[in-house]
């Protein structure tokens, strides 16, 4: 059996690649199309540097973090998908987190040549990402890693959360050990 269908996980071959869209220290996300139904997601495959260390400890709390948080206003992970050991991944499988494709990231927009948001494309815009940070921070989430790259818009101005690898849970009782006092 292999390791992520033990666990419940599909394989990655239930989708089609059409393009890879980002690259980071993560690893690399891809537009892909499941196969059986025809939806549009986002693949990010984990990147597994140093196989001794394990699976990477942002990917493990980006997982858990985001199993916890269900928001309009936060990227939704569908579920997570594996790949089978092959010659050109040295023999290793891989990991990938599927999630709801999203058109646009602020940055992306926003670079384009003549771009300009209007007042109320901006406000629309804010509103959203402080309705999201509410939502995580009412869900004892800080996401630690706001910029414009994080902020995913679709084609209906819908602007939600993304990127939680260096995001932590927060309680209470911590808040004293969040200042340099």
């Amino acid at each position: 059996m292999e390791f992520g269908q033990q666990f419940g996980a599909r394989s990655v071959d239930h989708f089609e690649n059409i393009e890879q869209i980002g690259e980071g220290t993560y690893g690399q996300v891809y537009k892909a199309k499941e196969l059986a139904t025809g939806e549009i997601v986002a693949l990010k495959k984990v990147r597994m540097d140093n196989e001794r260390e394990g699976f990477p400890i942002t990917a493990i709390r980006e997982i858990k973090i985001l199993k916890s948080l269900n928001n309009k206003n936060v990227v939704k992970l569908k579920e997570i998908v594996t790949s089978k050991a092959h010659e050109s991944n040295h023999n290793k499988g891989s990991i990938y987190l599927v999630f709801e494709y999203m058109d646009h990231d602020l940055t992306g927009l926003a670079d384009r040549p003549g771009m300009k948001f209007t007042p109320p494309q901006i406000k629309c815009y804010m509103l959203q990402l402080l309705a999201g940070l509410n939502y995580c921070h009412s869900n004892n989430v800080l996401h630690r890693d706001i910029k414009g790259s994080n902020l995913l818009i679709d084609n209906n101005g819908v602007l939600k959360l993304a990127d939680f690898g260096l995001a932590r849970p927060w309680a209470q009782e911590n808040a004293n050990a969040l200042t340099n006092r």
